[in-house]
Order: C-alpha cells, then sequence, then structure tokens
C-alpha cells in the first residue's frame, strides 16, 4: 500500500510543530505528515494542512517568496484540505487586517476585524475557550458533540459571500462564521492543535477523509 503523505504548510508563522505534532499522534502507520515550504511538496501531497497564526500581509508575502500561492490555491480545490485561523482567513477574497490585503480568493468573502462598543466588557482578541455549533452534518464533524468547546486565538472573523458553505458558527459578541466547508476543504478559525480531545478527533477525521462532503 502506497503511504499516504500530508503535507503541513510552512509559512514561517504559527504553531506549525504543534500542529505537525498533532497529526502525528492522531495518524496511523501508512500516513506520513511532512512540514514543508516547497512547492511541489504542496503539489504531490495526498492532503495539505494550512495552518498559522499572525497577520494576513505576512502570510500572503511569505506565501508569495515561497512560491506557495498557486499550489496552495490549486489543493483547496482538489484534494483533502484544511485550513486552521490564518490558514482560514486568508482563503477569503480580503482581508481588512494591515489597511487591506487581498487574499487567496479561494472562497469569496471578507475579513473584518471584531467591532464593540467602548462599554463592552467583550475583549478583542477574542481568545480562549468557546463552542462551536456545528450548522451542517459533515465527516470531520464525527464523535465531536455538538457545541464542543475549542480553542480561539483572534480578533478578525471571516464573513463568507455564500452562507451555504458555514459549517460551524461561534458567539463572541456576534455571531461569526467559524468553520466554513466546501467540497474538499474544511476551515476552522479554532485551533484543534489547542483543543484537547476535540481538536485531536478533528485531525483523526481529517486525517481519515477522502474529501468528499
Amino acid at each position: 500500500m502506497n503511504q499516504k503523505l500530508v503535507a503541513v504548510v510552512d509559512y514561517g508563522m504559527g504553531n506549525l510543530r504543534s500542529v505537525a505534532k498533532a497529526a502525528e499522534h492522531m495518524a496511523d502507520a501508512n500516513t506520513r505528515i511532512l512540514v514543508t515550504q516547497h512547492p511541489d511538496d504542496i503539489e504531490n501531497a495526498d492532503a495539505v494542512i494550512f495552518p498559522g497564526q499572525g497577520a494576513a500581509k505576512a502570510c500572503m508575502g511569505a506565501l508569495l517568496d515561497t512560491g506557495m500561492i498557486h499550489p496552495i490555491q490549486k489543493a483547496a480545490q482538489e484534494k483533502p484540505f484544511l485550513g486552521i485561523c490564518m490558514g482560514l482567513q486568508v482563503l477569503m477574497t480580503h482581508s481588512d487586517e494591515n489597511a487591506g490585503i487581498d487574499c487567496l480568493r479561494v472562497l469569496p468573502g471578507l475579513v473584518k476585524h471584531f467591532e464593540f462598543d467602548t462599554n463592552s466588557t467583550l475583549k478583542i482578541p477574542h481568545m480562549g475557550w468557546n463552542q462551536i455549533h456545528q450548522t451542517q452534518a459533515h465527516p470531520l464533524w464525527h464523535n465531536i458533540h455538538q457545541d464542543s468547546r475549542f480553542y480561539f486565538v483572534h480578533s478578525y472573523y471571516v464573513q463568507p459571500q455564500n452562507q451555504h458553505i458555514v459549517c460551524g458558527t461561534t458567539t463572541h459578541g456576534i455571531e461569526f462564521a467559524s468553520v466554513l466547508s466546501h467540497k474538499n476543504l474544511f476551515a476552522i478559525q479554532a485551533h484543534p492543535e489547542k483543543s484537547a480531545d476535540g481538536g485531536l478527533q478533528l485531525f483523526k477525521n481529517f486525517l481519515a477523509w477522502n474529501g468528499q462532503p
């Protein structure tokens, strides 16, 4: 049996090692997890995990410098693809971060900053444990209870043009789309690598997923 190759995109930002370790922990003996910034590895992989945190402008700049923009766009349309945190946000058309930055345009929509009244007790960034309400059935929700708590760290949230791709929502002052799914793509604002049993189950589900909704 051929070994399954899962590429973890390395653009110099975020919890790459903890994501890779969590994926390795849940992988079977026939699955290889490879942290890489080489376009060829993304193209040759059977599945792709696109994690990260930090700023959208720096992320897009790093993807441009490494030549990974086109392979990531292609992978997001053709093979099992998991986006995490910044790996969700830069899939959108445009982000308001850094005075505005064009993103990968994989999913039509915007990335907006949380805006609360000055009297609000809610903090930005949205940081800590919060619930994700599953709005659609999906293979990656297998054995993850409805309204399970995941760990978040972010000041921006996605606003997809097509509400039918929202697969989970979370409330922090407003209800926002915290999970998007479209065909072979699943992307989550929270950090499954920091989310205990629910996060590990998500990695296990992804590694077993064939990319079919």
